[in-house]
């Protein structure tokens, strides 16, 4: 066979592959959007916070979504969870063995294992996962991870909710002129994922995803390029 038909194949397979691959993210994230929780899940949660409306919990659910969207938009990075109450809404979806199995299955093609809400402390692993989180859960809103003007939901939601033991975000503490710990409890500041000052690196902050290629971009917030799909969870 001439070297060039040799090659037009290997070509065609090559666009083949790109395109299955493309296609099936496509669908994965179609599924997390539209999937529907249990019933019985959001009573469970209004179990734990009892001042939750049935509208809040349908946010949570949401925010939830955008969690997962971006644990499949990274690539099935680990990811870490920002949110205290969509942390405690995981959770009870975990206990709905069989429907979460069959979720991940379809959602991610394996199991993401959960692990608790967290913030940015000195733990990489952690800060890697949280900066994962945010450029993903920003690039699904159109939010500029790196100078943003307004948080994403699952970033916004804890003090959006008033959760006591919630954690709470603004999206640039130098434009507020707030410092972190001031206010009610302690503030983090989604303008510091894109620092190394916490731990002396910025792993996670813009990396590759599912979709191929780097995703980092340095435009104006209210856009950016890649396909962002959009408590650790993943790898």
């Amino acid at each position: 066979m001439p070297i060039a038909l040799i090659v037009l194949f290997l070509v065609l397979i090559a666009v083949m592959v790109f395109a299955w691959r493309r296609l099936r993210a496509s669908r994965r994230v179609d599924f997390i959007r539209h999937y529907s929780l249990p019933i019985g899940l959001y009573e469970k949660l209004r179990k734990r916070r009892p001042d939750l409306t049935t509208k809040d919990c349908q946010l949570v659910g949401n925010a939830l979504r955008q969690f997962f969207l971006a644990h499949l938009a990274s690539g099935r990075r680990f990811v870490s969870m920002p949110s205290q109450v969509v942390d405690d809404l995981w959770h009870e979806f975990i206990l709905y063995t069989r429907n979460y199995q069959d979720f991940c299955h379809e959602a991610f093609g394996r199991f993401m294992h959960h692990t608790p809400a967290v913030v940015m402390t000195g733990e990489k692993n952690a800060n890697s996962g949280l900066r994962r989180c945010w450029w993903y859960a920003c690039k699904e809103e159109n939010i500029n991870p790196r100078k943003p003007l307004r948080l994403p939901l699952l970033f916004a939601l804890d003090a959006k909710l008033n959760i006591a033991d919630g954690f709470r975000y603004l999206p640039n503490c130098h434009i507020t002129g707030l410092q972190a710990g001031e206010g009610r409890g302690t503030i983090y500041c989604g303008s510091d994922f894109s620092s190394a000052g916490a731990d002396g690196s910025t792993n996670g902050f813009g990396d590759s995803g599912f979709f191929g290629g780097s995703t980092d971009s340095s435009g104006s917030d209210g856009g950016g390029d890649g396909d962002g799909g959009g408590c650790g969870g993943g790898d």
